[in-house]
């Protein structure tokens, strides 16, 4: 850890320039630049590395285009930093102004020691009655984290994105500390760290399970909520961002910038992009009751989005208290300034906007050519990394699925709840699944999205895991202290006979069935895959679908359960290679439903039991349960890199969410051909040995089972 002590006080100081924003060492000293556009005064505090007691505080007076400036020629990287802010105190024309409050720079590219609870982090009088539009005068540095100045190099070598085309990825969403936290083959200091996250065992198992990117929960730096802190608990999924460049420091076991680009250089090496959740709706600093600890402080009025009839309060679309203001210009520049960074200093691949919707929000509306979204869209870094929506926020019309620009994907919740209502036996749901499985082009296709605009779950980080879903029928979030309130109450789960863990063998193997047809349709659905970490190794909760604040066992992954699901994880790289290996799986344009090319069959055939194809009424038939589909890879209407015609191999899939077993007949454009059957999630772990072939073109599916079957004529691709 790189420490700077200067000779106190530091006597050079220079007027600088006003960019860039945040304390940048050049080789020579380091400029610090600080937007306000309400402040009357602004000052530069430093502190001794050693006891973090305040040392020095320079005034900053310069000042260009409302940016207040200086550079000092003596510091160095090392120097621990942060402002106090002068203006005036008057909540009810929305100004916070508050000198007696440490500020951290929202430019802040490190953050040394933890935010510690004080009733002096508050810009009013905390806890007194009307003491929130009352200024509170204590000092509350000796509690704040301090900023650091750093140096950024780092040798990345011949470090090169893996670049991914959106069709090939598959995205696997984890907790940088959760994952590791118990990972016997990661050393113990590594554990719970970016350092853990680069070791040779965690590549090799996201290797075996086919995945192309990590979607790591927010790593940007954040605080414990106070009230978590009280109850013994703290903020284990970290949306709640204290500032936008710097690091989370609990998830390094250096504490350096090199540990988090390590891991970068090392997932890249082996074809693994990094996708980062980024929460740039709101911030930590809640609402007017909350504490002073940045933006608040620097310029409230400027950094949020406050009720104009009443500025003393926040608009909140996010339901974490306020709402960062992107139509300000500069306030949208920070954001812009915190993505590039990510991207060309840190190297990653891409982002997940947190309620995205917000981002998009002009006067009030959601809107898709607003500025957030046209600056991403011509940007020339940005532009070209995956950029993933949350397309929802808490405000009125707020619910944006299929509505987002071009270049974007979004997390598909309708893909979720239809997949998993279907495969608990839920009616009327066959129309609805089979959109879904095949790309959602009632969502992407009329703006000439394609399928891979869809990112495809069945659980997230947020709701059960996939062992807990098919094993509760009820949220059991009581360790969280809120006596079971929060959480989503629709959860489209099962318990299939007992509530949690069970001895019973028939409900344990139904359970496991359930599992692989719900892994297996997520794999081969038109569009992105994303799995949650552990549900390759039957993780739980325990009934728990918001574990927001579980920094335990209960939001850690056990490992030692890897061996016992040793054949489900095997059975989803089986079916993940399946999906690699035939674009059929994969298409990059949606189906047709009718021949291409001068060919004489369709592109896809969905049809009934009886072998025939489905009419329009039937797809509206409450008591269809069960489904088959002919996926031609003779059809694809595509092509490879050299500009040839794609070809794949035909197949059939059935599906069968009824409790008793259905007979399939093929549909007469796949009669006369052989079969090979490549998953039956009924059978042993659902993957069937090699030579099973089925000729008589009819298939027995057991109850709630799925199969895929492929044509065993293998064509010679060109």
């Amino acid at each position: 850890m790189l420490h700077f002590v200067p000779n106190f006080p530091l006597t050079a100081i220079l007027p600088g320039r006003p960019w860039p924003r945040g304390a940048h060492w050049d080789g020579e000293g380091v400029n610090f630049a600080l937007f306000s556009e309400n402040a009357t005064r602004v000052e530069l505090c430093l502190f001794h590395p050693d006891n973090q007691r305040e040392v020095q505080r320079i005034e900053l007076k310069e000042q260009t285009d409302m940016i207040w400036h200086c550079y000092l020629p003596e510091a160095r990287p090392g120097l621990l930093y942060g402002y106090r802010v002068y203006g005036p105190w008057d909540p009810a024309r929305g100004h916070r102004f508050n000198p007696h409050k440490l500020l951290i720079d929202p430019y802040a590219h490190d953050l040394v020691g933890p935010l510690v609870w004080h009733d002096a982090h508050y810009g009013h009088v905390y806890g007194a009655p009307g003491g929130e539009w009352q200024m509170d005068t204590r000092d509350n540095a000796p509690w704040m984290p301090k900023c650091r100045v750093v140096e950024q190099a780092f040798s990345w070598g011949e470090d090169r994105r893996p670049d991914i085309p959106w069709h090939d990825t598959v995205i696997y969403e984890l907790n940088v500390r959760g994952f590791t936290m118990r990972h016997p083959d990661v050393p113990a200091p590594l554990r719970g760290t970016y350092a853990g996250l680069a070791t040779q065992p965690v590549i090799d198992h996201l290797k075996r399970l086919g995945v192309t990117a990590v979607e790591l929960m927010p790593v940007h730096a954040f605080i414990d909520d106070r009230h978590l802190v009280e109850m013994g608990k703290r903020n284990f999924w970290g949306y709640n961002t204290l500032g936008y460049f710097a690091l989370e420091p609990r998830y390094s076991a250096s504490g350096s910038l090199k540990e988090f680009k390590t891991m970068v250089k090392k997932l890249h090496s082996a074809g693994i992009e990094v996708i980062l959740d980024v929460v740039y709706n709101h911030t930590a600093e809640g609402n007017h009751l909350g504490p002073t600890l940045s933006f608040k402080g620097i310029d409230n009025a400027v950094y949020y989005r406050l009720r104009p009839d009443a500025p003393q309060y926040y608009m909140d679309y996010t339901g974490c208290g306020n709402t960062l203001n992107l139509q300000h210009p500069r306030v949208l520049q920070l954001v812009m300034d915190s993505l590039r960074y990510w991207v060309e200093e840190m190297h990653v691949d891409g982002f997940r906007f947190d309620l995205a919707s917000a981002l998009g929000r002009e006067e009030h509306a959601v809107d898709r050519f607003g500025a957030f979204f046209d600056i991403l869209h011509q940007d020339p870094v940005l532009s070209r990394v995956k950029l993933i929506a949350e397309p929802w926020d808490l405000g009125e019309g707020g619910y944006q699925v299929g509505n987002f620009p071009l270049g974007w994907a979004e997390w598909n919740d309708r893909y979720r709840d239809s997949v998993r209502a279907f495969w608990r036996g839920d009616g009327g749901l066959i129309g609805e699944f089979a959109t879904r499985l095949t790309g959602s082009s009632d969502l992407y296709a009329r703006t000439g999205r394609r399928p891979y605009a869809s990112v495809n779950y069945v659980t997230c980080h947020d709701g059960f895991t996939l062992q807990d879903l098919v094993s509760y029928e009820r949220k059991h979030n009581e360790d969280n202290g809120e006596n079971n309130r929060d959480g989503s109450d629709r959860n489209l789960s099962a318990n299939y006979g007992v509530e949690g863990p069970t001895s019973d063998p028939e409900i344990n193997a139904l359970r496991n069935r359930q599992k692989r047809n719900l892994i297996a349709t997520l794999l081969l659905s038109q569009g992105v895959p994303m799995l949650l970490a552990g549900d390759e190794i039957g993780r739980t909760q325990k009934g728990n679908n918001n574990a927001y604040c579980q920094d335990n066992e209960i939001g850690w992954l056990d490992w030692s359960k890897r061996d016992a699901e040793r054949s489900f994880c095997e059975f989803i790289a089986r079916v993940s290679r399946l999906r690699k290996e035939h674009p059929v799986f994969r298409r990059r344009k949606f189906f047709l439903g009718r021949p291409i090319r001068g060919l004489d069959i369709k592109d896809i055939v969905w049809f009934k039991p009886d072998g025939l194809e489905m009419t329009d009424i039937e797809w509206q038939q409450h008591f269809a349960r069960s489904l088959g589909v002919f996926l031609s890879g003779k059809a694809l209407d595509d092509v490879d890199r050299e500009g040839k015609p794609l070809i794949d191999d035909d197949f059939i899939l059935l599906f069968n969410a009824h409790h008793e077993p259905i007979e399939f007949a093929f549909p007469a454009i796949t009669r006369a051909r052989r079969w090979r059957v490549e998953i039956d999630t009924a059978y042993h772990e659902g993957l069937m040995p090699d030579g099973v072939l089925v000729e008589n073109d009819r298939y027995r599916l057991a109850g709630r089972t799925l199969a895929l079957l492929r044509e065993e004529t293998v064509l010679e691709k060109p």
